[in-house]
């Protein structure tokens, strides 16, 4: 029983490290977080109030530069796509709006209030989307993969494998059979919530890194059966419109798919990827 309990040990702490480094990876791939030494963390602080004062002014073209400038210097950042967001939604302009609260609600899925403004901002635009009817269950269960960031899910899976090593062990040391039958029951709650969790921070994990969405920029683009000008005129899409990316193989032109299943090609000039 000794040598099962430290394999179990061992395992955890090798599932642990591994989770932990997967999170981390996926971090530097979206560059969430750079390193900072102290006096360029400062200037970043004293910046962001800077763009602060400066939205809180109704200055908001200087609200804009500032809050760009810090994405550029310091990496991504939910709480400055927001506030960008708010900015462009302050100036009006609508498909940067969209473009930086759904860039904000990648990196913080669970967030209420950019989803909130991000569903205001597309009240603004021309083009309205209609959600395609899916199952109850499929809605319910990517609402909930949604409640929290890959990072979060990650963390909720080691906790809870951590927890299941812990019934395990009162399973198989207990010595009254009512503690053997909690750990035994504890111990599949926890590895079924433990799969689910892994399940779910591989899903953000791919929203973050694989980048298949779009905003049209435009204030509108005809889309082409082809990937040229005299390709056939299939529909117009307008400013702030967001589009799944299906061809990203070409420089110029990209093969967009909406939520109705059509498809058609648009430059590569009037899309911004999220």
């Amino acid at each position: 029983m000794k040598k099962i309990y430290f394999i179990l040990i061992f395992l955890t702490g090798f599932i642990t490290a591994y989770a932990q480094n997967g999170s981390d990876s996926a971090q530097v791939a979206v560059q969430v977080e750079m390193p900072q030494d102290a006096a360029i963390q400062d200037l970043l602080t004293k910046t962001k109030t800077e763009a602060d004062s400066a939205y809180i002014r109704n200055d908001f073209a200087t609200a804009v530069e500032i809050y760009e400038s810090i994405l550029k210097n310091k990496g991504e950042s939910s709480d400055i796509y927001y506030n960008l967001g708010n900015s462009y939604y302050k100036m009006d302009n609508i498909a940067k709006a969209v473009l930086n609260y759904e860039r904000a609600l990648l990196l913080s899925p669970g967030n209420s209030d950019i989803r909130f403004n991000l569903e205001l901002a597309r009240g603004k635009t021309i083009d309205k989307v209609t959600p395609p009817s899916e199952m109850f269950f499929i809605t319910w269960t990517q609402s909930l993969i949604n409640t929290m960031s890959e990072k979060a899910w990650a963390y909720t899976g080691i906790i809870m494998f951590i927890l299941m090593i812990l019934a395990l062990s009162l399973f198989v040391f207990g010595k009254q059979v009512v503690l053997k039958k909690v750990g035994f029951i504890s111990a599949i709650f926890f590895f079924l919530v433990t799969i689910l969790a892994n399940i779910f921070a591989s899903e953000q994990k791919n929203e973050l890194i694989n980048h298949d969405n779009a905003i049209i920029m435009a204030p509108s683009v005809t889309v082409k059966s082809t990937p040229n000008q005299s390709g056939t005129d299939l529909f117009i899409l307008h400013e702030g419109r967001k589009v799944m990316i299906k061809d990203n193989t070409m420089k110029e032109w990209k093969e967009i798919k909406l939520e109705d299943g059509n498809v058609g090609w648009v430059p590569t000039s009037v899309i911004e990827i999220i």
